[in-house]
């Protein structure tokens, strides 16, 4: 990875790059963190295309990989246009800035809507599908009062308490994360308030292609962009099981603040926000609350270095010799069932790092290793 600064305008990708990062990111087996392993190993992603079939011999894989043509990202860039959106890399200007500061971060992005909206300081506020009215009439007021204090309020699309803050922040600026693909929205019936997103000054996002059809999978996913995008994450009515619970898990991984409405012990849909209150976050009952907390962060630089580049020029880039069938055996020996950090495996096998995150990329595109929060690796068994 490249360490000078993109600066606040960003860093354009050319319509060359921007075909091969779709078609990388869009292959078998490259998940965010791969495609972040791979740039960083081989410096562009038109030569980290041309490495994965021998990436995936050498981890051991059964099957031959399969890596997106061409074509199909040129048609996938073509139904983008014609839908009105755009695919925006991780480090151009109108990526939401604080997203790119997580671990493993998407590094493009299909976007529709105001760009503007995507790059301000943003407040997630999550909650409960089958919202009581009280809790919709916070919802709103958080929205609208953080909307009105020049945040973008960001959440899920979902019915209830997504509802209700998209709605109150529709004039101020709203941002939809969105689980399947901006041509996918869940559920049907706020389509129409998608389309007053796109129309207005909000704006819908997404990492998954388009055509994708949401699954149940896909929305810790979708959880993941409200809580990376967003400086804090209020949560309203949540039940003891919840991807509301999920986002506010994430938030607090990613260093961001975590806020909860209190509700009565008797509700079920409260039981997860009250659960958040006795261990530590911030009692809510007011946007105030949100405001005076978020305050001191607003002025941070998220603008900061993205974490994905390519460099400047092709002759910068420096490729690691692929590790020897010893070290290679070395390496998977270490690993197990049991996820540990890497660290822990570089001392084990007195290796140097290059070499071990080369075998773990080897074995990651070929279907071997499995990531784990916290940036924890195990040796995938599944065949």
């Amino acid at each position: 990875m490249s360490r000078h600064s993109a600066g606040k305008s960003g860093i354009a990708l050319t319509e060359k790059q921007r075909i091969a990062w779709l078609r990388l990111i869009r292959s078998d087996n490259v998940g965010p963190a791969t495609f972040r392993d791979l740039i960083n190993n081989f410096g562009t992603a038109e030569r980290a295309l041309e490495m994965l079939p021998e990436l995936s011999q050498r981890g051991g894989a059964t099957r031959a990989i399969r890596i997106a043509t061409k074509d199909e990202a040129e048609r996938e860039l073509e139904f983008c246009t014609k839908f009105g959106a755009v695919f925006v890399g991780i480090g151009e200007p109108h990526y939401p800035p604080a997203l790119r500061q997580i671990d493993a971060a998407p590094p493009i992005l299909a976007m529709k809507g105001n760009g503007a909206t995507a790059i301000r300081p943003s407040i997630g506020i999550v909650g409960s599908r089958n919202a009581s009215i009280s809790g919709v009439k916070m919802a709103t007021l958080l929205a609208r009062d953080c909307g009105a204090a020049g945040y973008t309020i960001t959440s899920g699309l979902a019915r209830g308490i997504d509802t209700a803050a998209h709605n109150a922040s529709l004039a101020t600026g709203t941002m939809a994360a969105m689980a399947g693909g901006l041509d996918q929205p869940y559920p049907p019936e706020n389509i129409g308030l998608l389309k007053a997103i796109w129309d207005g000054r909000g704006v819908a996002i997404s990492e998954m292609p388009f055509g994708w059809e949401p699954r149940a999978r896909d929305f810790p996913r979708r959880n993941r962009l409200i809580a990376g995008t967003s400086l804090g994450v209020a949560v309203i009515e949540a039940a003891s099981r919840s991807g509301s619970l999920i986002t506010a898990r994430l938030a607090a991984d990613f260093g961001r603040l975590v806020f909860a409405v209190p509700g009565s012990p008797m509700d079920p849909r409260c039981h997860g926000t009250n659960t958040l209150l006795k261990n530590g976050s911030i009692v809510t009952t007011e946007a105030l609350d949100l405001l005076e907390a978020l305050s001191p962060l607003s002025n941070i630089d998220l603008f900061a270095q993205p974490q994905v580049e390519e460099p400047a020029y092709e002759e910068s880039e420096t490729f690691h010799q692929p590790p020897g069938d010893v070290e290679r055996s070395m390496v998977i020996d270490a690993l197990g069932p049991t996820p540990v950090e890497v660290n822990d495996i570089i001392r084990h096998t007195q290796l140097s790092p290059s070499s071990v995150y080369l075998v773990m990329l080897e074995l990651d595109i070929a279907g071997r290793l499995q990531r784990h929060p916290g940036g924890l690796v195990s040796l995938s068994f599944a065949d």
